[in-house]
């Protein structure tokens, strides 16, 4: 296939949907790049922070309460460290995991997961975006296999995971992360299977 380059797909997705898995497939069947941790990766060096401490805050929004008492905390530090290792607001996060998105889309093609980025680059001019989703007891198989975890604590942090991502995405969109008319491609993975789901993109993109 002959892209114009450079060519972006960005995909949001429910936990458990086959997103990652879906994603790795269409970068390797187009040879393009994979952006999911090296996002992380960047942000983190560009905050001075842990990258498990922002991946421990990744799509996600701080509660009042939580972002009080982890600027509080840091806060109290300071006496004895330097003052930029006070943590960076939930804005500050955003707007540089945006800058990320936006210079991998203007420097190459690329598949990007979640963080935003179907609306970040919706006046991309080649940009599809695609929205995963599927029935609960496939989500709950698939994590209880990818976590080795019980049921029930597969389908907690399903409903964990969507509140979380709905909240993140509205928070920085003003728009509703489920809402199918936000995408070129909405496919329900349950029904269609993780690899047919991928052919049917590969299909579209042609």
């Amino acid at each position: 296939m002959k892209l114009i380059s450079p060519f972006v797909i960005t995909i949001s997705r429910q936990l458990g949907s086959g997103g990652a898995y879906i994603g790795q497939r269409l970068a390797e069947n187009l040879n393009i790049f994979y952006a999911d941790r090296e996002i992380i990766c960047q942000a983190a060096k560009q905050l001075s922070v842990l990258e498990e401490d922002l991946e421990s805050r990744d799509e996600k929004v701080l509660s009042f309460w939580r972002s009080f008492l982890r600027s509080y905390a840091y806060s109290a530090l300071e006496v004895y460290m330097p003052p930029q290792i006070i943590a960076p607001t939930d804005r500050e996060v955003f707007n540089v995991q945006r800058e990320i998105i936006e210079r991998i889309a203007k420097e190459r093609s690329a598949v990007i997961i979640g963080r935003c980025g179907s609306y970040i680059l919706r006046e991309h001019p080649n940009h599809v975006s695609i929205f995963l989703h599927a029935g609960m007891t496939f989500r709950k198989r698939r994590i209880q296999n990818l976590y080795d975890v019980a049921e029930d604590i597969a389908e907690g942090m399903i409903s964990q995971s969507d509140k979380e991502r709905a909240l993140y995405y509205h928070a920085f969109t003003g728009e509703e992360w489920a809402d199918a008319r936000h995408y070129d491609i909405s496919i329900d993975t349950s029904k269609t299977d993780l690899d047919k789901s991928t052919a049917f993109i590969m299909k579209y993109l042609e």
